[in-house]
């Protein structure tokens, strides 16, 4: 399956049905009349979160959401039927923005969220509404109003617990199916992860907390460098960080200075993400390049008071303790991380019509007030 986090759609609401003039002249209808009825209501597009996806991969393709228009009002006091509404399904975490203006006007992080993101047409109304004590005879019905329609960005921000962070190549695929049932690719190049992993660490007891592999993230991600800009947003919605770092042939780098970058594009990113809760691992113990230089980085990381680890997730040393620290920090934090934005709702959002219709011409026969 194609992992998809961002796409386009435009949404039309169902347009509202015309409202009927028309008149009853039937016999044994003495009484008879005005008898056009109300054109239905046009229905709403309507996004809801549902936890069976967790891509944006089938709206990819659909690139035009319309949800039906309501039916014509008829004669005999006959009103149109309402328009069904168009529910769209979406992965939780998706937030949805105006694509013109870039307001935020859903954040589906929950499953069972619903949202009316764009609003069916009011029915016209038909001239059995317009009988008045002067106009016994009303020959005037109103067209109904159309349904909004909206240009949208959709952007999916993987919900999970713990977001793991390091440069390519430092052994954050291995660890994350060493801790885990997700089997990510892994080989011996960089950016070997293409697309966020997620998998779910079992703790024994029915606990449990999800963590979530970030695509290798070098210095410059922030601005556009590698794949970081793209996949930086998934680290907004977990609690904890967990960086890894290691040791890497590149002269130019070390464990501290790796440690430095990833936080400066953090910071550069959301400020508030180089605020969370979070631990560094020294991957890889079970090199001898690493193993030499791990306690050097842990006494220089200590001394600016963060928690240090060391491990492998090859052989598994210190792999629990690690699991341990970070189910700790999970539940000293229960609300931590970026919580849902939000939105206007539908009767908080301007309308397109202002008030909800179009502006009705009051006409030579205009009700007196």
């Amino acid at each position: 399956m194609h992992f998809v986090d961002e796409v386009s759609v435009k949404v039309i609401a169902g347009n509202g049905g015309d409202g009927a003039s028309a008149w009853r002249r039937e016999k044994f209808m003495p009484l008879g009349g005005p008898a056009g009825g109300d054109g239905g209501k046009g229905g709403d597009v309507v996004f809801e979160a549902h936890e069976r996806y967790t891509t944006l991969l089938d709206l990819r393709y659909r690139r035009l959401l319309k949800a039906q228009s309501g039916e014509n009002g008829r004669g005999k006091d006959m009103y149109g039927k309402g328009g069904a509404d168009l529910v769209v399904q979406v992965p939780p975490g998706t937030q949805v923005y105006d694509a013109e203006n870039g307001e935020l006007l859903a954040d589906l992080a929950q499953h069972g969220t619903r949202v009316v993101i764009a609003q069916g047409g009011r029915g016209g109304r038909g001239n059995i509404h317009f009988v008045t004590s002067v106009n016994q005879s009303p020959n005037r019905a109103e067209k109904g109003d159309p349904g909004e329609q909206r240009e949208l960005r959709l952007e999916l921000k993987l919900l999970a617990d713990v977001g793991l962070l390091g440069y390519p190549n430092v052994g954050k695929s291995t660890f994350i199916s060493a801790v885990s049932r997700a089997r990510p690719k892994i080989a011996d190049y960089p950016f070997t992860t293409l697309v966020p992993n997620l998998g779910v660490v079992s703790m024994g007891d029915d606990r449990s907390f999800v963590i979530a592999d970030i695509p290798g993230i070098i210095e410059g991600a922030a601005q556009g460098q590698g794949l970081g800009l793209q996949f930086l947003r998934h680290v907004e919605r977990t609690r904890v960080l967990l960086h890894i770092i290691t040791w890497d042939p590149d002269p130019e780098r070390d464990l501290v200075k790796d440690f430095d970058a990833l936080m400066k594009e953090l910071a550069a990113f959301d400020p508030e993400l180089a605020k969370r809760p979070m631990i560094v691992g020294i991957g890889k113990l079970d090199l001898d390049e690493t193993r030499s230089r791990a306690e050097a980085a842990r006494e220089e990381l200590t001394a600016r008071g963060i928690e240090v680890f060391s491990f492998s997730a090859a052989t598994h040393e210190g792999v629990d303790a690690v699991l341990t620290r970070l189910e700790q920090l999970l539940l000293e934090n229960p609300t931590g991380g970026a919580q849902p934005k939000r939105f206007l709702s539908a009767a908080e959002r301007p309308s397109l019509h202002g008030d909800g219709r179009l502006d009705r011409e009051a006409g030579p026969e205009a009700e007196p007030e």
